[in-house]
């Protein structure tokens, strides 16, 4: 039985769906990404989800500004892409200068082109369950996990993180499937404790292989959604070797949750492109 939940190639599966369905449009969907200053992270992200949209048939649109633009010149165009018709979904490329106020750049975005659903607006539509859009990773983590059949209904998840980011939008998307929820993070005492109760172990807290074997129980499904490097190497926050023969599903890093992040950034562009051209089926 093979264990391993492949997000490369679920990714790919879905994204070559939604190609066919960008194939069928006359006027493409198109995503923008802003980007402020150097970060060498970022430019590698950015080039990533460039070619992934473009793949797809989807227009994708870099700015990019020097960290010594002044905060209204980056709000002004903001602004100017939320009244620009052609344009489906705008991003923030994180992190940004510190000298830059993060939330009030990205609450200048329309809501309804906000596709990494960071606006206060989608984080309380999600918080209240309303339609809105959702954060891509943790959107891909419920995806991965109803592709494989994962019943969540009852189960007790145990999610090691609590990130506006990953944490905390987990909470609600299990919530509304019925999980029994618990938080832990950098102040709880005896994570074991915890971890070793959870049907389904989502980690997300940045500490490499932090998560050990006698940290897990007997199948349970493990979620790593870390992205740490060790000497060069990409390591997640679950020790994969230790806890691969515990467990009944194990997403691996890299090649698990990562490809799905991209995915459904495109899948949140398209969701725009209906909202705004009348074409989603409420």
């Amino acid at each position: 039985m093979n264990k391993i939940i492949d997000g490369k190639m679920i990714s790919n599966q879905l994204k070559n769906e939604l190609k066919l369905e960008i194939d069928k449009l006359d006027r493409k969907p198109c995503v923008v990404d802003i980007q402020i200053g150097e970060n060498d992270a970022s430019n590698i992200y950015i080039r990533n989800k460039k070619r992934e949209a473009e793949n797809i048939g989807m227009k994708f649109i870099h700015i990019k500004f020097d960290e010594n633009i002044d905060e209204e010149t980056i709000i002004n165009k903001i602004y100017e892409l939320n009244k620009d018709d052609s344009v489906n979904g705008i991003l923030i490329q994180l992190p940004i200068p510190d000298k830059f106020n993060q939330k009030k750049l990205i609450n200048c975005i329309d809501p309804i082109k906000d596709v990494d659903g960071l606006t206060t607006e989608n984080i309380g539509r999600l918080f209240l369950n309303e339609e809105g859009l959702i954060s891509c990773t943790p959107n891909g983590v419920l995806k991965l996990l109803k592709i494989n059949n994962v019943d969540i209904s009852g189960k007790h998840v145990v999610i090691v993180g609590r990130s506006n980011l990953v944490g905390k939008p987990l909470i609600e998307l299990f919530l509304r499937e019925d999980a029994t929820v618990s938080v832990c993070h950098s102040k709880t005492i005896n994570l074991k404790k915890y971890t070793s109760d959870a049907d389904i172990l989502v980690v997300a807290c940045g500490v490499p292989k932090i998560i050990k074997k006698d940290m897990v129980k007997e199948d349970a499904i493990v979620i790593d959604v870390g992205i740490n490097k060790i000497d060069g190497k990409i390591s997640g926050d679950v020790d994969f070797d230790q806890v691969y023969d515990k467990v009944s599903l194990i997403t691996k890093v890299p090649g698990g949750v990562g490809p799905m992040t991209v995915t459904m950034l495109l899948y949140n562009t398209f969701y725009s492109y209906k909202k705004m051209n009348g074409l989603y089926d409420e």
